[in-house]
């Protein structure tokens, strides 16, 4: 992944809402919501959340499918591993182990 690319993926998290959006995103996986549950879950009115979903969508962070007039919005695992892979590629100098952590994810 190029660095252009991880700069839009942390530009994207980098406001309070999209974080929140995405960890919600995380918790659920594949499996996803539909706006509606994001934006009761979140307290976010359906512009607003329409909005901070465009910039996870366009930093390849999360998918969207449409199921007839709803449209569901799921992790894009791929677009987070990149990031986390980045965030870990060159940790501590190539001593990966000093940066380890217990967490695990995907």
């Amino acid at each position: 992944m190029e660095m252009k690319d991880i700069v839009i993926q942390f530009g994207a998290l980098a406001q309070e809402s999209r974080l929140e959006i995405f960890q919600l995103l995380m918790t659920n996986g594949e499996t996803g919501l539909f706006a509606g549950e994001i934006s009761k879950n979140l307290g976010i009115t359906a512009n607003t959340l329409s909005f901070h979903l465009k910039a996870l969508q366009q930093a390849d962070l999360i998918k969207s499918e449409r199921h007839g007039r709803y449209i569901s919005y799921s992790l894009n695992i791929e677009g987070y591993k990149s990031l986390l892979k980045f965030m870990t590629e060159d940790c501590c100098k190539g001593n990966p182990t000093l940066c380890a952590t217990d967490v695990e994810c995907c």
